[in-house]
């Protein structure tokens, strides 16, 4: 193909696109040149080099050689394949035609040429200065343009994120990187393929950002506004990039689900969630790419003058402290906040160094403490991830050069952001984590307000029950992967997660449902199903539960978390959806999780099926590599040992359970404190990737897969039944709780009431489900609501008793409490929680309007019976 100058510059002039010299931007009078502008432009692209090139200084270290000579081998690889590329192809095998994914990938594989050639030290592909692939790349970039990009190219097609993001991301930084030889050879290339970026900006305002769009928020407002400052870059135009920055500033800002900006509850919420479309837990997938590129926006603007002040790096650290360092265990990103990601082949150690990538940025951004505490965070994260052993841990050379430093700074020592023995609860998408040194248990519910999960683009096949209360427990010291990567979901069956109830049935997946497809394509109905219609995903890609209770309260370092288990918005509909749109019917269930320091004990209440099914309650499931040794030993209730596996239910059902990895040198203990029979199982069981995620290898997995699980058969009576985890027990401790639990007592478990006590720590919890008047001897809750009660607390004061009290169903004005015998009186707490004496005993009334399922906390102390005390007090300092 004939590409000279002359012919595209006739190309650009049909398309009605003004050529654009280097030097002169949109908005220049006569020509004329202003320094200041042009400065910060050529800064902010001198800066992007930097940033995914490397400099003279950080590619002569050691540590970076193996990403420079992983590019310099892609980038050969890659221009071997433009060679042997026939017609329709701009690399060989990779035909363009009508996908999407292959033009994105195209653009992604010319960018990554384009960067091997521009990498100071680096191996580039080529003759000297990559004299001879840059043409190539600029002359790829030209035909895609014609032929695919530009006006005159077909219309968009498939996914909308190519066009409007992806895209854009490659080509941008393609030009950026090429700037010098773009300019020389095809002068108006850059701002032919600015203006084909805003016509493709399809969910935007006149080829600029729509606020109001539900497409353009969170980590996507951040990807297309980061895109559209290197273009204004590009263009010699700092307008733009002020458009882009003030529009990305939106993100920085809490959530407020009750007075959303723009319409938006997408993003990091106060309690350190992250949601994404609307209803998504998506921390460890959006939530990354929204922090890795916000960081990468704020190393781009450094010394421009054009970027936001401190106040930015002082929002995004919150994000690292609140909304991330829970969420990672030794290195480890937990499952249950990466929507349909969690079937991506790279596992959580991937997940965690992007994490870690982000935070050296940060680092390298920012001063002080907030700097120190970033550098020793990312110390923690390091090892734990082994960034030094894969050259693609990073994606930026001074990313490597950073983190040689951090381990070569003995000033420098690991520290965590999060602290070891602490809950969290992060209600605003319906996800709560509890840590101890030894272990961290993460749960994962759903409500009117939270998606159960998340499919889409043939990602997370079968991800049906994901958000009923499944569960991840992860052991200190042990590689996560065998135990929690793709494999798990591979092996472990989708009805049988770890902590769900399911009916007994086969679903069928999206693509089985809809001949192939990968969405419910019906745009005649009423609904107008489409592939990116608020329909679709509402019904199809990430739909709600149809219950409002899930929540939980925190009180110090323990925690409770429960929900009421209920269908999707899809069975609720079914009489408004097509005839042959298929949905579904759960089971029912009330569940509570009282998380401890040694355990976390599972209440489950009106376990069943409207539908006359029989139903599976996993107690847990867990994997492990096919050659490591595992031991399963318990004992039943009337005291004879279990004999394992292949012995089948104990008539009498089991006292406890042990599961131990001899090879990991892990263990967790199960202590059941109901007759109900118990199915172990140990199986070694081989899957394939794919059947959970289109586009991951068809090799086959093969585990070790534990399972423990209570059976209700059809038509029986719905299941209750409690039981508790005990992360790294020995036979011993199971041993020792005994007839009765030990410290542990279930003081009510009904589809109205949860409680229980632990002696041992002087704990009183529980979740109340129904309207009216409910209670135990020790505690009365009015209506819906949580509540922990510490009688014995750690502080000084043994004769203080500590409340946290929340609303989990987040609509309530107020839930009360009645602390039944003494009168306490307030010494400190939040001003929301008022205290008053009634002849029965104390009694706490809470404000919890648009409170959103925080918890609300006092301290109280005895006090002589002397006449009617009303009191609100201050916030509290030992929290």
């Amino acid at each position: 193909m004939d590409l000279s100058r002359r012919r595209m510059l006739n190309a650009l002039s049909c398309a009605g696109v003004p050529p654009v010299l280097r030097g002169r931007a949109a908005g220049d009078q006569g020509g004329e040149r202003v320094p200041d502008r042009d400065a910060a432009c050529a800064r902010l692209l001198a800066n992007l080099t930097a940033l995914f090139a490397g400099t003279a200084a950080s590619n002569r270290r050691p540590e970076t050689r193996p990403l420079l000579d992983a590019l310099a081998l892609a980038a050969r690889a890659d221009l071997a394949a433009m060679d042997r590329a026939r017609g329709g192809e701009i690399f060989a095998g990779l035909p363009l035609g009508d996908s999407e994914a292959r033009l994105e990938e195209s653009f992604r594989r010319l960018y990554g040429i384009a960067l091997a050639t521009r990498v100071p030290g680096g191996a580039a592909p080529g003759a000297s200065g990559g004299g001879a692939a840059r043409p190539k790349v600029l002359r790829a970039l030209v035909r895609l343009y014609e032929e695919h990009y530009g006006d005159r190219a077909p219309a968009s097609h498939g996914n909308w994120f190519p066009w409007e993001i992806g895209i854009p991301r490659h080509a941008g930084r393609t030009l950026a990187l090429l700037a010098p030889e773009a300019a020389a050879r095809y002068p108006g290339l850059t701002a032919a393929y600015v203006a084909a970026m805003d016509r493709r900006l399809g969910h935007g305002a006149a080829g600029d950002v729509d606020l109001d769009s539900r497409f353009h928020t969170a980590a996507n407002l951040a990807d297309i506004t980061t895109n559209r400052m290197v273009q204004g870059a590009l263009l010699g135009d700092p307008a733009r990039i002020r458009k882009a920055v003030a529009d990305q500033l939106t993100v920085l800002d809490p959530l407020d689900p009750y007075a959303p900006r723009h319409g938006v509850t997408d993003g990091f919420h106060r309690d350190g969630s992250f949601v994404q479309h609307g209803s998504v837990a998506s921390t460890g997938s959006y939530g990354t790419a929204l922090l890795t590129r916000v960081v990468e926006a704020l190393s781009l603007l450094d010394g421009t003058g054009l970027g936001p002040g401190p106040e930015a790096g002082a929002a995004v650290y919150g994000w690292i402290r609140d909304g991330f360092a829970p969420l990672v265990f030794e290195g480890w990103m937990t499952e249950t906040v990466k929507g349909r990601a969690l079937t991506r082949p790279q596992g959580g150690y991937a997940d965690a160094r992007a994490v870690c990538e982000a935070v050296l940025g940060l680092s390298a951004l920012t001063t002080g403490d907030r700097a120190r505490a970033l550098r020793a965070y990312a110390r923690h994260l390091g090892p734990a991830c082994r960034a030094g052993a894969d050259p693609a841990a990073f994606v930026s050379p001074l990313s490597f050069a950073r983190y040689a430093d951090l381990l070569a700074d003995p000033a420098v020592r690991a520290a965590d952001l999060a602290p070891p023995r602490a809950s969290f609860a992060f209600n605003a998408m319906d996800r709560t984590v509890h840590r101890r040194p030894g272990y961290a248990f993460v749960l994962a519910r759903s409500s009117t307000r939270t998606s159960k999960y998340e499919y889409l683009n043939g990602e997370n096949l079968m991800p049906w029950f994901q958000g009923d209360g499944a569960h991840r427990l992860y052991l200190s010291g042990e590689d996560q992967g065998p135990g929690h990567d793709v494999g798990h979901y591979a092996t472990v069956s989708p009805y049988g997660l770890p902590g769900v109830s399911t009916p007994v049935e086969r679903r069928r997946t999206v693509p089985e449902l809809y001949g192939g497809a990968l969405y419910y394509d019906n745009p005649s109905h009423a609904l107008a199903f489409t592939a990116s219609s608020a329909s679709q995903n509402a019904y199809v890609y990430f739909p709600r539960g149809t219950a409002d209770w899930s929540g939980g309260t925190v009180l110090g370092a323990y925690g409770a978390a429960g929900m009421v288990q209920s269908d999707d918005e899809a069975f609720r509909d079914r009489a408004l959806l097509p005839a042959d749109f298929t949905v579904y019917r759960g089971a029912t269930a009330t569940k509570s999780w009282f998380l401890f320091d040694e355990e976390v004990l599972v209440l489950a209440a009106d376990v069943a099926d409207l539908a006359g099914r029989a139903v599976t309650t996993t107690v847990d499931a867990r994997t492990a590599h096919p050659d490591d040794r595992i031991l399963v030993t318990g004992a039943t209730r009337d005291g004879r040992p279990y004999e394992g596996p292949g012995a089948g239910t104990a008539p009498c059902g089991l006292r406890w359970l042990r599961h131990a990895n001899l090879t990991r040198g892990t263990a967790v203990g199960y202590l059941f404190l109901d007759p109900s029979p118990v199915r172990v199982g140990l199986d070694l069981v081989t899957g394939s990737p794919r059947a959970v995620r289109l586009a991951n290898p068809a090799a086959p997995v093969t585990r070790r897969v534990f399972t423990a699980a209570l059976d209700r058969p059809a038509g029986a009576p719905p299941l209750c039944a409690a039981w508790a985890l005990v992360p790294d027990a020995d036979e011993e401790r199971m041993r020792g709780y005994g007839t009765r639990g030990g410290p542990l007592r279930v003081l009510a478990n009904t589809a109205r009431l949860q409680a229980v006590a632990h002696t041992g720590l002087g704990l009183l919890a529980a979740n109340c489900f129904a309207p009216g008047p409910h209670g135990t001897a020790a505690l009365r809750l009015d209506g819906p609501g949580s509540v922990i009660v510490a009688h014995r607390p750690a502080d000084r004061d043994p004769a203080a008793v500590r409340v946290a009290v929340s609303d989990p169903t987040t609509r309530r004005a107020a839930v009360g409490l009645l602390l039944p015998g003494r009168w306490l009186r307030p010494v400190e707490g939040d001003p929301r929680v008022r205290v008053r004496h009634v002849a029965a005993g104390t009694r706490l009334e809470v404000d919890t309007r648009r409170a959103h399922g925080r918890s609300f906390t006092v301290t109280l102390r005895p006090t002589a019976r002397t006449g009617p005390v009303h009191r609100t007090v201050t916030p509290p300092n030992w929290m």
